[in-house]
């Protein structure tokens, strides 16, 4: 559709400036198509899905298919379909129509109302109002909701009023009806209930709505999105056979394939200042260590993987380190602030909850040693890829052997000064921080390097108080 500099505001007006019906489908498909040629970023802020995810949602964009999201929690789905809206037109022309439940497309309406209206009303004298884009998307979560939530019901009102049970007036439209020339996702599909369901076939198939039997049928425009977890997608009587196959596509979400991806993605949706009063400055291995935590879970026997581990958990967890160095930079007023591993301490807070321990493999372990086993496995592994670049021994030549060395959350930075009495050329490029310069950052290197000798058991540890000593044989 040619842009409309001012808006017609009635039918004459509209069917003068040349606007044409498009169906959603079309309207998407056509908007998706100029700006994939325009080379313009179609779905900014996705980071991680451009070879795999986007590339589905493109095709089931061009095919004209409603899409199924499927994937485990925090991959994205909410957000993919929250994204699609976008390719809607900014606003289209609906008849201004009081009391009409639906936005009737001006030269193709669906309701009896509107067509009667139309008929004995000249062009010039019918009203126009224009539906915004933001408006033209609604989103339902499937547990709890009924049929006449989503698709319709009699209503009460209308029949004490002496209208005909069989009359269109008598029906109370529900939210896919309502969004007649829009998008309506619905969220979990196998939670909903199967009566609701079989109330889909319809739509999705006819594009029209039968409540409670009667011969009243409309044409609904309208595209429909689900999101569903795989484990209860795929569970055998969870989501009816006629409904999944009347779903055009199915997108498969996933989590970060690359560490980095997952880092970049942490660092977006935390959205937490690093700069104010209290800056904080965080080094990458930390980072690093947050996200790798999220990949250890990924990966543990000891956590249920069906249920999945949700990309909110490393931002949680990166948030909350970030505010346990800026708590100590507030305390004992360093400036900046910089994150060390006995920060990590603290992740109980934003972890529980988001972790489901498998309690066959876990054998009785609480989620607070499956979160223990799992951030230990991931200081490990972003240790040993510091110990292969640049070397253990001028890593860690620094520490003399039979001492014990104090670390804590909140103790000063000045009390790491004395466990070096120089920093190795090595570390300023290892840990891509000046430690030669920061104590702040020497401390979190320190802790770094001790909680590393720690995981591949060349150390010996204890805890007590909030205060962690290791002990250098």
């Amino acid at each position: 559709m040619s842009m409309i500099t001012e808006r017609p505001a009635t039918l004459a007006e509209l069917k003068a400036s040349g606007w044409k019906s498009r169906s959603v489908r079309n309207e998407i498909r056509d908007n998706f198509v100029k700006q994939l040629a325009a080379g313009d970023d179609l779905f900014p802020g996705i980071l991680g899905y451009e070879n795999t995810v986007i590339p589905e949602i493109s095709l089931a964009l061009l095919a004209g298919h409603d899409m199924l999201f499927l994937g485990e929690k925090g991959q994205g789905k909410s957000r993919m379909m929250r994204a699609l809206p976008a390719f809607l037109d900014e606003a289209i022309p609906y008849l201004d129509l009081p009391g009409c439940p639906v936005h009737e497309d001006p030269l193709l309406p669906i309701t009896g109302p509107a067509k009667r209206m139309l008929a004995s009303t000249p062009d010039d004298k019918v009203a126009i109002k224009w539906w915004p884009r933001k408006q033209r998307y609604a989103e339902r979560l499937a547990p709890g909701t009924k049929f006449a939530d989503i698709i319709g019901e009699i209503d009460p009102a209308m029949l004490a009023a002496g209208t005909s049970m069989s009359a269109e007036e008598s029906l109370h439209f529900g939210l896919i009806p309502r969004m007649h020339r829009g998008i309506f996702a619905m969220n979990e599909l196998p939670e909903l209930d199967e009566l609701v369901q079989v109330g889909l076939f319809n739509i999705l198939e006819e594009r029209d709505v039968q409540i409670r039997g009667f011969p009243i049928q409309f044409d609904l425009d309208v595209m429909i999105l689900f999101s569903a977890n795989p484990s209860t997608y795929n569970r055998s009587g969870k989501v009816i056979p006629q409904l999944k196959d009347r779903i055009g596509s199915i997108i498969h979400t996933h989590y970060p394939a690359e560490r980095d991806a997952g880092i970049q993605i942490m660092e977006q949706e935390a959205d937490i200042p690093l700069e104010g009063d209290f800056p904080v400055v965080v080094p990458f291995f930390m980072k690093q260590i947050i996200e790798e935590i999220s990949r250890a879970a990924r990966r543990s026997r000891y956590i249920d993987q069906q249920s999945g581990v949700s990309t909110r958990f490393s931002i949680a967890n990166y948030r909350t380190m970030i505010a346990s160095a800026r708590r100590r930079g507030a305390v004992l007023g360093e400036k900046p602030a910089v994150p060390r591993i006995s920060d990590l301490g603290h992740l109980y807070s934003s972890s529980l909850g988001k972790l489901e321990v498998d309690l066959m493999s876990s054998h009785q372990m609480s989620e607070r040693q499956v979160l223990d086993a799992v951030t230990a496995e991931a200081i490990r592994t972003v240790f040993d890829e510091y110990v292969e670049q640049h070397g253990l021994e001028q890593i860690s030549q620094i520490f003399a052997k039979g001492v014990k060395i104090e670390v804590g959350d909140m103790l000063p930075s000045e009390q790491y000064e004395k466990l070096l009495k120089r920093v190795p050329p090595v570390w300023d490029k290892a840990f891509e921080l000046n430690a030669s310069e920061s104590a702040a950052v020497r401390a979190s290197c320190v802790e770094f390097v001790l909680a590393g000798l720690y995981a591949t058991e060349k150390i010996s540890r204890s805890q007590r108080h909030g205060v962690v000593t290791y002990e250098i044989g």
